[in-house]
């Protein structure tokens, strides 16, 4: 802390955490679909700030843990107030209990990926990351507005808390952003497949966004059913009596 702090990315980190903060208000005063953008605006600061720190080789320990902070606010407790006022408040005790697993969770999730992070979360996650899910969050309550559906007291909504907040502190595998090198070429369809998707959420950004959220978390499921149907094939007569 003698020698200073970057400015640049920790600056991106606090646009993070302003955004989730407004969030969290817009949430208090109704305005649901406001705060679901101010999620996804979060969203972009948290993947501008991990990407300019290593452009720039100024990853510190400092910006790490503020990183993590900003996450916690935008990701984790944003999209859990939104949750409650916007769906959760008729269950009573089970929607604010089920607003707290999401919030307790993820800050779980941040404290096991800021120790696993030069490990096992080198490159794939352990466990839905906390974005995905608050993505997951956001773009539902975007989309359930665009089709002018009430969300009050949803079993789907309580649903979809519950099994975020297990989600995020499973063992499951889940991928992201992180593992794409940008610094190598890569095959010419990919970028025909950007310019498709920038299209689709042009068109329908409410809808496509919901979808692809939808699509990230049942990939992210079916992939490990997958791995885990290949782990009990694999298994000998021996080790399965065993």
């Amino acid at each position: 802390m003698r020698k200073g702090i970057y400015i640049l990315p920790n600056s991106l980190t606090m646009c993070g955490m302003f955004a989730g903060f407004y969030a969290i208000l817009a949430a208090l005063k109704g305005n649901y679909v406001h705060a679901a953008w101010a999620v996804l605006v979060a969203m972009v600061f948290d993947g501008l700030d991990g990407w300019i720190a290593r452009l720039t080789h100024s990853t510190t320990r400092f910006g790490i843990e503020l990183d993590s902070l900003s996450d916690l606010v935008a990701f984790g407790v944003a999209p859990a107030v939104l949750l409650y006022k916007w769906s959760l408040t008729p269950f009573g005790r089970i929607g604010w209990a089920a607003a707290f697993l999401f919030v307790a969770c993820g800050a779980l999730r941040l404290a096991r990926y800021n120790v696993q992070m030069g490990s096992t979360e080198k490159k794939s996650f352990t466990g839905m990351p906390i974005p995905g899910a608050a993505s997951v969050v956001a773009t539902t309550v975007i989309f359930y507005n665009q089709m002018d559906w009430s969300a009050s007291k949803s079993l789907f909504i309580l649903f979809l808390a519950f099994v975020l907040s297990i989600l995020m502190v499973s063992t499951l595998r889940f991928h992201g952003a992180k593992e794409l090198d940008f610094s190598k070429r890569k095959p010419f369809w990919i970028l025909v497949a950007i310019a498709i998707i920038f299209a689709v959420i042009l068109m329908h950004p409410e809808i496509a966004l919901f979808v692809f959220a939808m699509i990230y978390l049942a990939v992210g499921i079916i992939e490990n059913l997958y791995i885990y149907y290949r782990r009990i094939k694999n298994l000998s007569p021996s080790q399965e009596k065993i």
